[in-house]
């Protein structure tokens, strides 16, 4: 197999030709587009839908800073601000952190790094997507109409009794969305069983699959828990059933066990598929193959098979016995050595690596210091002691977005630059995504290390008014928010704008390895001109298969690639 890329190089050689033919002009109008099949399309579809509750998550994430300025509560009265951060939590996590790589980047790569035409069900690919609008649209329909009330986990007795809010109708919504997950992760476990193209072994397989196909058992085993849980909330609102209600002879700390049986290893859904990414970015901005592939590849199952043990931390103060507070503190240990694992293998990677400093990499080096922040930050919430004195404060908030706005976004963010010329043909580089990559780290940094010093003195979370004394550090918080929704916002404009007026990106732009670097950019309809034979190990620069000229470069990359995306 051979390949037809020119490498754009500041020597003059010539640029590459955009393709004529490609997945995104085989066919036009909206209705090829909301029937496509193709895997590659369908990851357009979701990457437009999941923007839009990035943004609307955002602004409501601003209006809780807005309201955090000063210590009395005089923007919002109580009640609506309890609907604004339940709101902002709801679409974040539901609508966009969980689905944000895998129903994309996922979509878009899987096939292309296995060498298939596709995934294995095309058709029940589009269904997820239009399970996750269903779902989707209830929940903004309940948003436009009052929304809820209950914050994002929807702790009994309060969401099945005591709320006069949408409940009901959000717990339908997020149901229905639990089938998009459920679809998107059986496709990918059968895509990657059983259409990986010759020779492509389990021990070629690129770290971006290992860490789906983790993610996949995760989805399949972990979804219809939450989903048969928030239906059980259903039916104790609707028809007095009771499962959760203590009046009604339920239990509430049943439902805490239920939710957090998934919502635990739901953590893992948004953050292993980044992980996946930072392994791709780290392996082609160094030249070198990830340092030991085998220990980064179970690490993934380790997670996510450890990931179901863990739950029980989110009850050391919810009448949990001592005894099970001991087990679950362990697990909770345990469960992070795999993620050190990673942490430890990419630093070695980058040792004496030749770094390419492109916009992807800034993404990926700011997610190993953020991620590495909020996994330590976890295991002191892991600890008994310290988690009864930073329970449900303002700790546990910085620790949560550490992980999942610092680890899960920084990947994706990561992941859509690395990716931006084989989905679209284009070169989006220069000044702005580098600004973009450095006002996100800063402003991160800024908006959320002040709340671990608010959540250690006290400050509890959810609340709108708080003492005088916490004002400087909401105030340093509120500036950080201003300063991270700047560089959230840049992308848009400048990844858009690439898509007419950004260079052509050739195929293989970073002079990457692997299957997906194969193919035109933008792909073809059906991907490969015919099937690709694999005989090469994983990130293997290069590969005999590559063209003579570029086997002959050498693996350190020493020509330069483009400066960023």
């Amino acid at each position: 197999m051979s390949t037809t890329n020119q490498i754009q190089n500041p020597d003059g050689s010539p640029e590459p030709e955009f393709p004529k033919e490609h997945y995104l002009n085989a066919s036009h109008g909206l209705k090829s587009w909301l029937l496509t099949t193709d895997h590659k399309r369908i990851c357009i579809l979701y990457l437009v839908s999941i923007s839009f509750f990035f943004a609307l998550g955002g602004i409501y994430a601003g209006l809780i800073r807005l309201e955090l300025v000063t210590p009395a509560g005089d923007l919002f009265q109580p009640d609506t601000y309890n609907r604004v951060f339940t709101m902002h939590a709801i679409l974040m996590i539901f609508f966009f952190l969980i689905p944000s790589i895998p129903a994309t980047l996922g979509n878009f790569l899987i096939p292309l790094m296995i060498g298939a035409k596709d995934v294995a069900f095309p058709k029940l690919n589009l269904a997820s997507w239009y399970m996750y609008v269903i779902g989707a649209s209830l929940t903004l329909f309940a948003l436009v109409t009052g929304g809820v009330d209950t914050g994002w986990t929807f702790y009994t007795p309060f969401s099945t009794t005591y709320s006069n809010t949408f409940v009901t109708t959000v717990a339908i919504g997020i149901f229905i969305n639990g089938f998009s997950s459920i679809f998107t992760g059986v496709n990918f476990l059968v895509t990657i069983h059983r259409m990986r193209a010759p020779g492509m072994t389990w021990f070629r397989l690129p770290l971006f699959i290992w860490s789906h196909y983790a993610t996949s058992l995760i989805m399949v085993l972990g979804t219809p828990v939450i989903a048969i849980t928030l239906l059980l909330v259903g039916f104790e609102r609707m028809f007095g059933f009771g499962f959760f209600d203590p009046a009604l002879g339920g239990d509430p700390v049943l439902f805490q066990h239920l939710f957090w049986f998934y919502s635990h290893p739901a953590v893992y859904i948004m953050i292993l598929p980044s992980m996946g990414v930072i392994s791709e970015i780290i392996a082609a901005f160094t030249r070198k193959a990830i340092f030991g592939y085998k220990f980064v590849a179970f690490s993934s199952m380790g997670i996510a098979i450890i990931g179901f043990l863990v739950w029980g931390h989110h009850l050391f103060l919810s009448s949990q016995s001592v005894w099970a507070g001991l087990i679950f503190s362990f697990l909770t240990m345990l469960v992070a050595v795999p993620s050190a694992v990673k942490v430890f293998n990419w630093s070695a990677t980058l040792y004496k690596g030749s770094i390419d400093y492109t916009t992807p990499m800034f993404y990926a080096l700011g997610f190993l210091g953020l991620f590495t922040i909020g996994g330590l930050t976890g295991l002191m919430l892991g600890t008994l002691g310290l988690d009864i004195h930073m329970h449900d404060t303002y700790f546990v908030v910085a620790h949560f977005h550490y992980i999942m706005v610092g680890g899960a976004i920084m990947g994706y963010l990561g992941g859509v630059h690395f990716y931006w010329p084989k989905i679209t043909g284009r070169l989006a580089r220069g000044f702005w995504p580098h600004m973009s990559a450095l006002l996100i780290f800063v402003g991160f940094n800024l908006t959320f290390f002040p709340q671990f010093i608010l959540g250690y003195l006290g400050m509890p979370r959810r609340y709108h008014a708080y003492p005088d004394e916490f004002q400087v550090l909401h105030v340093l918080s509120t500036a950080g928010a201003t300063v991270l929704a700047l560089g959230y916002m840049l992308p848009g404009f400048y990844l858009l704008w690439s898509l007419k007026y950004g260079k052509v990106a050739g195929n293989n732009p970073w002079k990457a390895a692997g299957l997906e670097w194969t193919t035109t950019s933008p792909p073809s309809l059906h991907n490969f001109e015919s099937m690709p034979v694999v005989d090469f190990e994983p990130y293997e620069f290069y590969p005999p298969q590559y063209d003579s000229a570029e086997a002959a470069e050498p693996v350190t990359g020493a020509e330069p690639a483009p400066s960023t995306t």
